[in-house]
């Protein structure tokens, strides 16, 4: 999932963005009388604008859709994107050009700058969140990111839908030891050149990889947790350009060529060109296993001082044409039937937001009895799990990238 962008990319970009025919929207909902909510959503349409990278997600998604619709009579259309921008540029562009109600886009799955562009913009609907009735399964107290997206509070403007912490991954059957550390990474590819590589930033994988190294690399991680104005940016940024000027010329391809995404990554790894890679949940691997993507040698781990974790979520744009519905859509998301679903590598494998103390015993056995794949990792072997920084560090690092690495595809 494409989950990030840079700010000002947006901003610029509106004199082309496509501004789409405004519809008659119903009035936004009493979000504290929820069967008023349930009445108003049923007959609605949500054009849910969600990444269609992976077709398992995919997959989930249209289940997902035809619960609601089944149970709510909420007909759920997917906008599959690219990147999450496309969405946010959208609204963006019809609150510029006045488009204040009846917009095209209902609903977005969403987290990190994308997020924070649009709560900075006013884009988005709510408080809303903390108030619908699957919210209170939510473990806000163990996971505290579901309330807090790269640093920046939710404040009932967005849903938790799915944890994710980065692995690594390899065959075990071509190696047998494998670096677990940045460090340790580059001094085996000086071994081992062109055995691992990354997507192209601003994939979302590829930054996060970036932003892995840099939170391991930095003096003190505490200063990504500010916005970067508020840092020495050249100098906190610096031990990240070295190691990549160091690392570029021993990937794939001599660096002169990335992948597009996560699930290119997994097909490089099955056809050996590539003996290293990562990915936002071990789960994800095991899936692709179960799909006999991977070998079933495969397996995950994460580096000896940690990897990063975070929450995504799904949002409601404030001019969307089906609020109602889009709020019974990410109700259901959050349901221990959806959240237990969605944590089951064989549809996709992602980490649930609930606690398991505030489910029915009933429901607590059948997320304890989940068989999670023979290549994901038990919660007490995942490490550390390190806080993502703040999203303006990450604009600066893709545009920086761009401009330093950066190749034609």
């Amino acid at each position: 999932m494409r989950l990030f962008f840079a700010g000002l990319s947006i901003i610029t970009g509106l004199a082309t963005a496509t501004v789409s025919v405004p519809v008659k929207a119903d009035p936004a909902p009493d979000i504290g009388n929820w069967q008023s909510v349930l009445e108003q959503a049923r007959g609605q349409t949500v054009y849910w604008h969600a990444w269609g990278g992976e077709p398992r997600i995919n997959d989930y998604i249209a289940w997902a859709g035809a619960q609601v619709e089944e149970r709510y009579g909420v007909t759920v259309k997917q906008v599959k994107l690219s990147d999450t921008s496309d969405a946010v540029a959208k609204v963006l562009s019809e609150k510029t050009a006045g488009v204040n109600d009846g917009g095209a886009v209902d609903m977005i799955w969403i987290n990190g700058e994308n997020f924070a562009a649009m709560k900075r913009n006013d884009l988005l609907f709510g408080p809303w969140v903390e108030e619908i009735p699957n919210f209170d399964y939510v473990d806000v107290k163990g996971k505290p990111t579901v309330i807090n997206d790269f640093t920046v509070p939710t404040q009932g403007l967005e849903a938790p839908w799915g944890m994710a912490q980065v692995s690594f991954y390899y065959d075990t059957a071509r190696l047998d030891d494998v670096p677990k550390s940045a460090q340790g990474l580059l001094e085996w590819l000086v071994k081992h050149p062109g055995r691992f590589t990354y997507p192209q930033p601003p994939n979302y994988m590829g930054s996060t990889f970036l932003k892995q190294i840099l939170t391991e690399l930095v003096t003190d991680p505490k200063v990504l947790q500010q916005p970067a104005d508020e840092a020495d940016a050249k100098k906190v940024l610096a031990p990240l350009w070295g190691y990549l000027d160091d690392l570029q010329p021993l990937l794939w391809r001599d660096g002169q060529a990335y992948p597009q995404n996560g699930a290119s990554l997994r097909t490089m790894m099955a056809d050996n060109e590539i003996d290293i890679a990562f990915s936002f949940s071990s789960g994800e691997v095991s899936s692709a296993i179960e799909a006999m993507e991977l070998p079933d040698t495969v397996r995950s781990y994460v580096f000896d001082k940690g990897t990063l974790g975070n929450t995504n979520f799904v949002a409601i744009p404030y001019n969307a044409s089906a609020k109602a519905g889009a709020v019974v859509l990410a109700d259901f998301l959050m349901s221990p039937e959806a959240q237990l679903r969605k944590q089951d590598p064989q549809y996709w494998g992602a980490d649930t937001v609930l606690a398991m103390d505030k489910l029915s015993a009933d429901m607590q056995k059948a997320f304890a009895n989940l068989d999670i794949g023979i290549a994901s990792l038990a919660p007490a072997d995942r490490g550390t799990v390190l806080g993502e920084p703040h999203p303006s560090w990450m604009e600066l690092v893709e545009t920086e990238w761009q401009k330093r690495y950066g190749v034609v595809q």
